[in-house]
């Protein structure tokens, strides 16, 4: 009978175990899965901005820092790794397109093309489901963040290598409202 006793005791602690560590592997896939849906609009993102560089191109030749700055961040958000350098990334992106529509502002002709007005309306699209991926992901992030540092998980997630995930942030400069005139 002690030795049953015993056996069952091991047996809970073992499902609990098993339990507690099933559910931080699937809060730690779930973030990860969240991710991807970031990188996947950003993807979308910057394989749109080429489109709008070469469109606004056209007309403003003699624009060249503002390309040049465009295609630098467009490059350094294709070559993010983590989300704390996505965020610097997409941040450093944001400024650099919001130079190049400054650009577009001065050209009425480039305003009234239809496939600038297209791209506008396809980034302005991308950008609403970046940020829905953004949300997305920090809850996620927010829901493993908190698995792994409440008790019991606290100890079994240590034990088992699990750190905290980084939240995907905006700058304090995204942050502000953008006046868009036209």
């Amino acid at each position: 009978m002690p030795i049953l006793l015993i056996v069952g005791i091991i047996v809970v602690i073992g499902i609990f175990l098993w339990s507690l560590y099933n559910g931080l592997v699937k809060a730690k896939v779930r973030v990860e899965e969240s991710w991807s849906g970031i990188d996947v609009q950003l993807k979308r993102r910057s394989s749109l901005i080429p489109n709008l560089v070469e469109a606004v191109k056209g007309y403003a030749k003699h624009e060249k820092e503002v390309f040049e700055n465009v295609t630098k961040a467009r490059s350094a958000l294709m070559q993010a790794t983590g989300a704390k350098e996505a965020a610097q990334a997409n941040n450093m992106l944001a400024g650099a397109l919001k130079s190049l529509f400054a650009v577009a502002e001065a050209y009425p002709a480039l305003r009234a093309s239809e496939n600038f007005k297209q791209l506008q309306d396809e980034l302005s699209d991308t950008e609403s489901k970046v940020a829905y991926a953004r949300q997305f992901y920090n809850s996620n992030v927010l829901d493993f963040n908190t698995k792994i540092r409440v008790f019991p998980n606290v100890i079994l997630a240590g034990m088992l290598g699990f750190k905290p995930a980084e939240f995907f942030e905006a700058e304090e400069e995204e942050k502000k409202d953008v006046k868009v005139e036209f």
